[in-house]
């Protein structure tokens, strides 16, 4: 089964209707076809980092729909750890020269790790390492 990873930019769009990137999120939700969504803890941190000044309904909703993803058979989360923390940091090093946060490269290492070439996002540094965006 393919594998698509899921930045926190497609985690926002799905959860804020008012978000530049929410219809396109879900068209491409619905012709994904038969694939595993990967995403890690890095990203979910991202999501609730993204929503925490927006009150505290918010913050209750994002907190209960990163434990629902937590859960989400239909989901691999892979675990913050020492290893993929070190492996971030390594090629946020090796690439001073762009701009791309801790948690995109963790990503793109991850990413590659699992061999996974498509990510839902529109941020285009995932382009610049070689990945294929999907929103």
């Amino acid at each position: 089964m393919k594998q698509v990873f899921a930045d926190a930019v497609y985690w926002v769009a799905l959860a804020h209707r008012k978000d530049q990137w929410h219809e396109k999120a879900l068209q491409v939700s619905q012709q994904l076809g038969p694939s595993k969504l990967v995403t890690t803890d890095e990203v979910l941190d991202e999501f609730l980092a993204f929503f925490s000044a927006y009150g505290s309904e918010l913050r209750v909703l994002t907190a209960r729909t990163v434990r629902d993803l937590l859960t989400d058979m239909t989901l691999h989360v892979i675990p913050q750890s020492r290893k993929t923390f070190l492996s971030g940091l390594a090629l946020y090093e090796a690439r001073p020269d762009k701009s791309y946060s801790l948690t995109d490269c963790i990503s793109m290492t991850t990413m590659r790790g699992q061999g996974i070439t498509e990510v839902l996002t529109h941020d285009m540094h995932f382009t610049q390492e070689g990945f294929t965006i999907l929103l």
